[in-house]
């Protein structure tokens, strides 16, 4: 499991919003009240990624407030992104102020006051965000530059955004079954992706180095076959043309960080896994094992047959039955 998770049930009652404003702490210092002080309720996990650190976090409505005192006596030198899942929020910062809703992204600068507070007001609806501080020297961009995108509302649902917010979710989803030692292949990523959306953002793109956006472009070309493995015309070719490169050059750049594993391969990976998922759901054993190749992109029987039995060593059947019996 990577990184630790924090519950306030594990405290006493009278204690839990203190404990939260703790776990907060460690990352950022800040002042913090609530109307449900009294009866607190938050849970989530804290994960180090080198340098990085990746909080995921549900909890009553909260105010947090970083005054200049603050700031002059505990500056971490880093900036803060939050990409609210759940709930509303609302923040002053860098002489801006600006409204968030679930899929919104928003940057803060640990040097600066802000003022962050939940817009529900007393009603007792939780928020979820997760949160990622990181040390500014790790970006390639000038404060003044950064300071454009302090305290805005930023989209997480298009673009580059969507690549970072997919990101962001997918280690909280995957954290129990990841490992420490992914830690620094994922605080590479991390870094590499919050990079490509500033200078998406800045209009800035010179400034990324060519790793940087190789790495960048293979992280959204997984995520655009992701979004059409259902599609059976989904081809390196389709892709290519997607991204504005040249087929050689895909084919190069995600073997180069897929190590080895060609773009079809993965395609067809993928597609078998989504396969094998629906085989084993007892929700679907009513569907015929043609129809489920058929919607992972197969469209003949055999070939879905012959590509399972090479990826799992029995039959699409086989399973499906080894399955059932199993959930009998």
């Amino acid at each position: 499991m990577l990184g630790t998770e924090f519950c306030s049930k594990d405290v006493p009652a009278q204690d839990r919003f203190e404990y939260w404003k703790e776990v907060v702490g460690r990352t950022r210092a800040c002042d913090m009240g609530s109307v449900h002080a009294d009866d607190f309720q938050a849970e989530g996990r804290l994960m180090e990624l080198g340098p990085a650190t990746v909080v995921t976090a549900t909890f009553l409505p909260t105010r947090f407030q970083r005054d200049p005192v603050m700031v002059r006596r505990f500056d971490q030198e880093v900036y803060h992104l939050s990409l609210l899942v759940e709930g509303k929020m609302a923040l002053e910062h860098a002489g801006r102020a600006d409204s968030f809703g679930p899929g919104d992204l928003h940057l803060a600068d640990s040097s600066r006051s802000f003022d962050l507070r939940s817009t529900d007001g007393p009603l007792r609806r939780t928020l979820t965000v997760l949160g990622v501080d990181l040390p500014k020297a790790l970006l390639p961009f000038p404060s003044h530059r950064v300071h454009e995108l302090l305290g805005r509302g930023m989209s997480g649902i298009d673009g580059t955004g969507a690549l970072l917010a997919d990101f962001l979710i997918g280690i909280e989803r995957h954290a129990p079954t990841l490992q420490p030692s992914d830690a620094p292949r994922l605080s590479t990523a991390l870094v590499d992706l919050m990079s490509a959306w500033l200078a998406q953002l800045l209009n800035t793109p010179a400034v990324l180095e060519p790793e940087t956006h190789r790495r960048v472009t293979v992280q959204s070309v997984k995520a655009f076959i992701r979004q059409h493995l259902h599609d059976p015309a989904l081809t390196p070719s389709v892709i290519a043309a997607a991204h504005h490169v040249s087929l050689s050059y895909l084919h190069r750049i995600f073997q180069q960080q897929a190590q080895g594993e060609t773009v079809a391969a993965w395609i067809r990976a993928r597609r078998l896994e989504g396969a094998r998922g629906d085989l084993a759901d007892p929700s679907l054993r009513g569907t015929p094992i043609y129809a489920i190749g058929a919607r992972w992109g197969f469209l003949r029987a055999d070939d879905f047959a012959r590509a399972f039995r090479a990826a799992h060593g029995v039959s699409p059947r086989d399973f499906r039955h080894q399955c059932m019996a199993e959930s009998a």
